[in-house]
């Protein structure tokens, strides 16, 4: 496998970092980077909301996907023996066994809680609903919803995880509207990670009251974004939807 590239299996992709993800066909895109999902995860997501750091993670993610930000999440907390609460919204459920696939030989991949999400998983994808299982220190949930219109916890979240498809090929999740729903998730000092770098996601960050930090991107991006709800910044009204 040539440096940048990632390799197909199926619909599986190995990516140069020896993580996998996986193609979506209704987006066209791979779930998570080309040039290196597990990477990305960790860089992102995990690191760059200070979750890696946290003594009681709370993280809300927009798109489960494959799992594999929250394999990356389980992994570092359970290094440090820290509880770990994470609460996911997916629409479009993979089947149990393309995330099966893609865990294969990851972080975490044995980990209680994960393996107990795969069991409760739909065993063809979709569907509608909730799961929630609780092992090894950490409690997952998945939402089977479309997070646009689902209700959304209120100053809950330490961490949030916006891993929507590209604003180009979804741009719902990444609208000035939207945007100030999630900022509303965040509990005071929490902080919003996001692989785009886009000037009008950055835009939406901030008019959503947001301070936001430009980051060095992961491999195969230059930048990416960092948005934190500063302390004493003021309160919400967490029952609008703007």
């Amino acid at each position: 496998m040539s440096e940048g590239s990632a390799e197909a299996q199926g619909d599986v992709l190995v990516t140069p970092d020896g993580s996998r993800t996986a193609l979506n066909a209704r987006f066209g895109e791979a779930y998570g980077s080309r040039h290196g999902a597990a990477s990305q995860a960790r860089h992102v997501f995990v690191e760059g909301t200070g979750t890696h750091e946290h003594p009681a993670p709370r993280v809300l993610e927009v798109g489960f996907g494959v799992g594999v930000n929250a394999r990356a999440t389980l992994a570092r907390c359970a290094t440090r023996g820290v509880p770990l609460a994470y609460h996911a919204f997916e629409f479009d459920p993979a089947p149990r066994a393309l995330l099966r696939d893609v865990a294969r030989g990851g972080e975490a991949e044995d980990h209680p809680a994960w393996r107990a999400l795969l069991d409760a998983w739909p065993e063809e994808g979709g569907g509608s609903g909730e799961i929630e299982v609780t092992a090894g220190g950490a409690t997952l949930r998945v939402t089977f919803a479309d997070v646009l219109t689902a209700d959304l916890p209120g100053g809950w979240a330490t961490a949030l995880y916006l891993d929507g498809f590209s604003p180009s090929r979804n741009p719902d999740v990444w609208t000035p509207a939207f945007t100030a729903r999630l900022a509303r998730t965040l509990a005071p000092g929490g902080v919003l990670g996001t692989y785009s770098a886009a000037g009008h996601v950055r835009r939406s960050l901030e008019a959503a009251g947001l301070r936001v930090d430009r980051r060095p991107g992961a491999p195969g991006k230059r930048e990416c974004l960092r948005a934190i709800r500063e302390v004493g910044s003021g309160e919400w009204d967490v029952g609008g939807t703007s």
